[in-house]
């Protein structure tokens, strides 16, 4: 067996059914899960029509590079959408989601030969990273989480040697799990210490279409060209139809960047059998063609967001997210701040899951940032998120002497 896999960390969930498996939730009250986020908006339609109606080409071979017709709509929504020019040839290649893409882009730009190779990440973080870095031979480093910037990554906080040993950075923005989004000037910051150190960017952007405010979140692409930087130098933006369109089963997304670093990473993939199937091509470029249905999408988060956070502010610390279908809330001194205890209290009496934040995070200079606090995901219909939110009310006013 790979020696490496023995460094792998379980997944958050699978921790978590682990210390959860002697819980009995009470019969009376429904289940409600808050913990995975995972989209339960209904699939447009005409996305499903589209898969139907290609499924002749299950009889054919997918190319790896994609079908021209689907690079060219995955461009044309960055156009439109960023304001940013690539080439679909060069510059653009569809994956299977962002979760297999994010981990097999570590394997094609680490060398472990180097002494020292480090991945840089944020703290917390998704997991996929940090699996990511660990089994291309390569060391992990996390940034600390600034609670002044929405728990954003703290980037000027980290040391010039860590730099220094640094080959990957992954950024994710907006943040999973806090939704922060990373500011124009963060993005300079990253990109004249690429120029500086030689790393290579990598942006998860996944969540990208969930906003609450006027302006869309930044990409790190709209970013580069911002700032001058139209060649995307060591720079590749992962996104994806999961949460854009309610499609998570589809696994459908792209990444775009550097021509330096899309060619080896095609080749990589050609090897590894990561060709995307000729009806998930189709239906995905019908849904990069619409905007409606992502309008819409964006719609009902809001109407959620509105409705569940004011009543959660009343007992939980939190706030709403610059982005993002997730809350990242403070629990209560009264439960000593333990968020595992407060979790597992809230499954056990009210029967709402949520995740604990230490699961998704590492413990870094003797603390792990996720203690004391929880994610929820509301991805859950309206009247189910805010039946959870009452609950929590409920549990959360219970526990105060």
């Amino acid at each position: 067996m790979n020696p490496l896999l023995e460094r792998l960390h379980p997944y958050p969930f699978e921790r978590w059914r682990e210390l959860t498996a002697d819980i009995v939730p009470p019969a009376a009250l429904a289940p409600i899960s808050l913990g995975i986020g995972e989209p339960r908006h209904a699939t447009p339609a005409f996305i499903e029509q589209a898969l139907v109606q290609a499924l002749p080409m299950l009889a054919s071979y997918p190319a790896t590079a994609g079908e021209p017709a689907l690079r060219e709509a995955c461009a044309g929504w960055l156009q439109r959408r960023c304001g940013v020019t690539v080439d679909p040839a060069t510059q653009l290649l569809p994956v299977n989601g962002t979760r297999e893409a994010l981990f097999a882009f570590a394997q094609t730009v680490i060398d472990p030969t180097r002494a020292g190779a480090t991945v840089l990440c944020p703290n917390p973080f998704y997991q996929i990273y940090e699996g990511a870095a660990l089994l291309a031979g390569a060391a992990t480093a996390f940034v600390a989480s600034d609670p002044q910037r929405n728990f954003g990554a703290d980037w000027a906080g980290v040391d010039e040697a860590t730099w220094r040993r640094t080959q990957l950075v992954y950024v994710c923005s907006p943040g999973n799990p806090t939704g922060a989004v990373v500011s124009l000037a963060e993005w300079q910051m990253l990109f004249e210490l690429s120029d500086r150190h030689g790393f290579v960017i990598a942006s998860d952007e996944c969540y990208s279409e969930i906003y609450f405010g006027d302006e869309p979140p930044l990409g790190a692409l709209e970013a580069a060209r911002r700032l001058g930087r139209d060649d995307w130098r060591n720079l590749v933006a992962f996104t994806s139809l999961s949460k854009r369109s309610n499609v998570p089963g589809l696994r459908s997304g792209f990444v775009a960047g550097d021509a330096r670093l899309v060619k080896p990473f095609l080749l990589y993939r050609t090897y590894h059998g990561s060709a995307m199937s000729g009806p998930v091509q189709r239906a995905s470029i019908a849904a990069w063609n619409d905007e409606a249905h992502v309008e819409a999408n964006r719609a009902l988060y809001r109407a959620k967001f509105a409705r569940v956070t004011p009543l959660l502010a009343r007992v939980l610390d939190v706030r709403l997210p610059d982005a993002s279908f997730y809350l990242w809330a403070g629990v209560p001194a009264a439960c000593g701040g333990d968020e595992l205890a407060y979790a597992r209290g809230l499954l056990a009496q009210y029967n709402v899951a949520v995740l604990p934040g230490r699961l998704l995070a590492r413990e870094a200079n003797g603390r792990n940032p996720g203690a004391g606090r929880i994610r929820m995901a509301l991805v859950a219909t309206p009247e189910e998120c805010l039946e959870a939110a009452r609950r929590i009310v409920a549990y959360t006013e219970s526990l105060e002497p």
